[in-house]
């Protein structure tokens, strides 16, 4: 048996902590109105929290898992079989091409920055070479983190760093009701990606790296690449169950594999082969097919230049908007290409002799 390794975590909160926390949503002055209220359901939550009610609506498996009387959780099952139906869609010759384009910047204009994001333009010059070309699109705009209300990504907890089978696809680790841990906008990304024939992402650097709501997304995605669809022969997070289940020979299933992929990173100073060789890298690792050259684009857009015109920086550089359209261009041809079964045809289908 691996030991598995302890002595991190602090000690749970305390209930006058808790209960900060929980009030801090109530800061308003409108709602001293309803303290006794607040009192009631933050005595509640607290019961929730100590007693460690993650998920408050289960059912046994069943059928088809490897212990049928464990108890799923409602909200997974239903983003599980959310997945499988955007699966058969993706696999049925008979739908329309479909492609996801991921708007990477934390930036709009309905929160601080008051202003729209050259990521945002860029992905909407993809977006009507496109649709006319008969494909559909799906708008996945990532800095509606930053201005939707309540809406999150939570942070990968890193299970598979444990063991590989304890990262369940669709991640079982959110919505955690103990925790207050809900909202989180990855049950309907993972739908999204999975319904896509390509996925075209255009991003910004930040400080030399992605932008942090694209890194929560791709930390997350991990469950795609090797995840395990069955969280009952782990029980549920049990890391030793998990451990000897790997030890025993994990595939490493590669749930997205096979979609094509399209990536445009932009910036002012410097970072953008970085950031543009590390997504590519991640996609073509989660077994993605690439577009072609033409489809891996990075740019500077008003170099050394001021923030504050950008914008018009972008609308003189006609050369870049004709590059946006042929990064498209690409990706259209690619899920033909695709679709038809000569893409992955011209390709090797070799066996990986080190999965992972």
């Amino acid at each position: 048996m691996i030991q598995i390794r302890k002595g991190q975590a602090p000690a749970p909160l305390a209930r006058a902590q808790f209960a900060e926390r929980f009030r801090a949503s109530f800061m308003d002055p409108a709602f001293r109105a309803e303290d006794a209220s607040i009192d009631r359901l933050e005595a509640i939550a607290w019961a929730a929290f100590s007693e460690g009610r993650k998920a408050p609506f289960t059912h046994k498996a069943g059928e088809g898992y490897a212990d049928p009387d464990y108890e799923l959780s409602d909200e997974w099952v239903a983003t599980k079989e959310r997945l499988q139906a955007a699966q058969s869609r993706w696999a049925d010759p008979a739908t329309p091409s479909r492609v996801l384009l991921v708007c990477g910047s934390a930036r709009n204009d309905g929160t601080c920055p008051g202003e729209i994001s050259k990521s945002f333009r860029l992905m909407e010059t993809a977006r009507e070479v496109l649709e006319p070309l008969g494909l559909q699109t799906d708008v996945l705009d990532l800095s509606l983190l930053a201005s939707d209300y309540g809406l999150k990504i939570h942070p990968c907890k890193g299970c598979l760093s444990t063991a590989m089978p304890l990262c369940h696809w669709p991640c079982s680790c959110y919505p955690n009701h103990a925790l207050n841990q809900t909202n989180d906008w990855m049950a309907e990304i993972y739908e999204r990606w999975t319904a896509a024939h390509a996925v075209l992402i255009v991003t910004p650097v930040y400080w030399y790296q992605s932008p942090s709501p694209l890194k929560l997304m791709m930390d997350r995605m991990v469950c795609a690449d090797g995840g395990n669809p069955d969280p009952t022969a782990t029980g549920g997070k049990d890391p030793t169950k998990a451990k000897a289940l790997e030890m025993k020979g994990w595939s490493y299933p590669q749930h997205l594999a096979g979609r094509a992929y399209g990536v445009l990173v932009h910036g002012d100073v410097a970072g953008i082969e970085g950031t543009r060789r590390s997504l590519c890298d991640w996609l073509d690792w989660m077994g993605f097919l690439d577009a072609g050259a033409q489809a891996r684009l990075d740019r500077y857009i008003g170099y050394y230049q001021p923030y504050a015109n950008s914008h018009e920086a972008l609308d003189r550089d006609e050369g870049l908007q004709e590059e946006a359209r042929n990064v498209a261009r690409a990706v259209a041809q690619a899920v033909a290409e695709l679709r038809a079964g000569r893409l992955q045809a011209a390709r090797p289908t070799l066996k990986r002799p080190r999965p992972k």
